[in-house]
């Protein structure tokens, strides 16, 4: 499916479960994860050979999230695709619920891998892409990452050997809304200019609006065209996008809504997800 229209709304759903299961938890990182959705959605939605049904299918695309503690994005995408009930989702980070703060592999299906320490879901995929290569499979591995991590220094041994290995059926994703726990990147830790480190390491490199569908899908489409490298599509997102007093707000990095917040949020959501 790639209808904008039909994924624009599937992606406000996806922003509504998230403040909603937030709100209920009183813990949670709103923010990364609301400026994700849009990434997603298309990965989820349509873009990624993955069956609810059968979620160790052989051949299945793979996804890692390596900027871990964004986890409601990934549980609402799960759910709505049908990998579990949707009613799971008001137990986040609730005693006993297999939607733990950062995703669990053991926990809960659709999850390929636990994390939560950032910097190391690039690695995991490496491997990923490493082993459909050894066992002849011509399933994708996609990653998504936060661009704060891209501060962590095993980012960018990941980033060699994957350009090392010509790991062409990996597509990272960078989520780069300039806001981390801290402030502004570019003032805790300047990364800047990203573009050109990733292609210093051999990756090709797209930017994109990372909340327009459009630039979403003609990037996934070049980076399967692309032999011989992997691909990262740093994508220029809003920290908190679709909820107006979230966005570019570094507070609502790590912090819930209140009540009252959440009920303004869905208000504003639902406008756009016509539910």
């Amino acid at each position: 499916m790639r209808d904008v229209k039909l994924l624009a709304e599937q992606a406000a759903k996806i922003r509504k479960d998230i403040v909603q299961m937030i709100c209920k938890a009183k813990s949670g990182h709103p923010g990364g994860s609301l400026s994700a959705a849009d990434i997603i959605t298309a990965l989820y939605f349509s873009e990624m050979n993955i069956d609810p049904k059968n979620p160790k299918m052989i051949g299945r695309d793979r996804f890692v999230l390596s900027k871990g503690h964004a986890a409601p994005v990934l549980y609402s995408a799960l759910a709505e695709r049908g990998y579990f009930d949707k009613e799971l989702l008001g137990t986040l980070r609730a005693y006993g619920s297999p939607l733990q703060g950062h995703p669990d592999m053991k926990k809960l299906p659709g999850i390929e891998i636990s994390t939560g320490s950032l910097g190391q879901g690039l690695s995991v995929a490496n491997g990923m892409a490493l082993s459909g290569r050894i066992s002849g499979e011509d399933y994708r591995t996609y990653v998504l990452m936060g661009d704060g991590e891209m501060q962590e220094g095993q980012v960018w041994e990941a980033a060699m050997t994957a350009a090392h290995y010509k790991l062409d059926s990996l597509c990272v994703f960078i989520d780069s809304n300039n806001l981390q726990i801290d402030g502004n990147v570019d003032k805790v830790m300047g990364i800047e200019p990203l573009d050109k480190k990733w292609e210093a390491f051999g990756w090709n490199v797209i930017k994109i609006d990372g909340h327009n569908f459009y630039e979403i899908f003609a990037a996934l489409d070049e980076a399967k065209e692309v032999k011989g490298k992997p691909t990262a599509i740093i994508a220029k997102t809003t920290k908190g996008k679709g909820v107006s007093f979230m966005e570019n707000v570094c507070g609502f990095h790590g912090v819930a809504p209140t009540p009252e917040e959440t009920e303004r949020a869905v208000k504003e959501l639902e406008k756009v997800s016509q539910i």
